[in-house]
């Protein structure tokens, strides 16, 4: 009986790796179908006069014939998708057969090729769902990333991805949580705000980063029978190290950076074990002041960076123009 179990163990193993690769080979297949009938809509159009009298009609007419004929999903918007795909991806070799086209759907909606370029390799670095996809995308994340790093930087986010190999690939400015759905003038405490990150993890976990792993809320720290508290103690598994959070509601004091100092010290001597690197410490504000910040850690060796937090979208537009001065810098 006992060879038996492992004998239906590994049929079953066997089936859903076969339907997996086969839902995969589907979704490329289908990616890879609409590639090329956006391609003939196109090419269709650039015919010039004798193609005049479809006109601004021709989706619609395609849409009514093509459902009459093969039935649903071929919708005036799916067919319009259809056509961007072709546009955006000229070239049907730099699609990725990994993705479906639902997710296609949604980067075909990013109109920045820089930005829908890093959204699509971290959809295959991090294996995002659609719904984690529209998130990210509706957080700002690329611009908030890319308006933290240099010209040069930006081409690499966009070509590569996200990949922290540094302390300070680690942390954005700002942290969205507009998942706890907290009204923007809502008063709340530092604790409740606390207490709304830990029920929420997985989302938290998302916006922190690949990497993070979550290993305690208010974790004490005693120095001579005093106790202090780092508000939330996480461990980076790709960068091997203690990354410690505080959460403050107002704008940073010099006080809340020399208490992070405190707690790095700690860590280092006291909780590092063989293998792991310098812990971080990230203080997050509801607002910061730049030049407080700069001679607050200017002769600090430890790895602190103060960070804002929002509790509402960001404005894009605004990120946008941000990030098109970054691009605009040196040319």
């Amino acid at each position: 009986m006992e060879h038996y179990d492992l004998l239906l163990a590994r049929v079953g193993e066997l089936l859903e790796a076969g339907r997996r690769e086969a839902r995969q080979k589907i979704n490329a297949a289908l990616v890879e179908t609409y590639w090329h009938i956006g391609r003939h809509i196109v090419e269709f159009e650039q015919q010039g006069e004798h193609t005049a009298q479809y006109g601004k009609q021709l989706l619609d007419l395609l849409s009514k014939d093509l459902k009459q004929r093969y039935g649903k999903g071929f919708s005036r918007s799916n067919i319009y998708q259809m056509r961007q795909l072709y546009l955006c991806y000229p070239k049907i070799q730099t699609l990725s057969g990994k993705l479906g086209w639902s997710v296609y759907c949604e980067l075909l909606c990013v109109s920045e090729p820089l930005a829908r370029s890093f959204y699509e390799k971290q959809c295959l670095v991090e294996n995002w769902s659609v719904r984690e996809l529209k998130r990210q995308i509706n957080s700002g994340l690329f611009e908030r990333l890319a308006i933290s790093t240099d010209k040069k930087g930006v081409l690499a986010l966009s070509n590569d991805g996200h990949q922290p190999t540094a302390p300070a690939d680690l942390v954005k400015d700002p942290y969205v949580f507009e998942f706890l759905n907290l009204p923007e003038r809502k008063q709340y405490s530092e604790k409740q705000l606390e207490n709304q990150l830990v029920d929420k993890l997985a989302q938290f976990l998302l916006e922190l980063g690949k990497g993070f792993a979550f290993i305690a809320q208010q974790y004490r720290v005693t120095l001579n029978n005093t106790h202090y508290y780092v508000d939330l103690l996480f461990y980076h598994r790709i960068l091997k190290c203690f990354v410690l959070i505080d959460l403050k509601l107002g704008k940073v004091s010099h006080q809340d950076i020399g208490q992070m100092n405190l707690y790095l010290n700690y860590f280092k001597k006291e909780e590092n074990t063989e293998g792991d690197h310098e812990p971080i410490g990230i203080v997050l504000v509801a607002d910061k002041d730049e030049i407080l910040v700069e001679y607050a850690t200017g002769s600090i060796s430890n790895q602190i960076f103060v960070s804002r937090y929002k509790t509402h979208l960001p404005d894009r537009k605004e990120l946008a123009r941000e990030l098109a001065l970054l691009l605009k810098e040196g040319d």
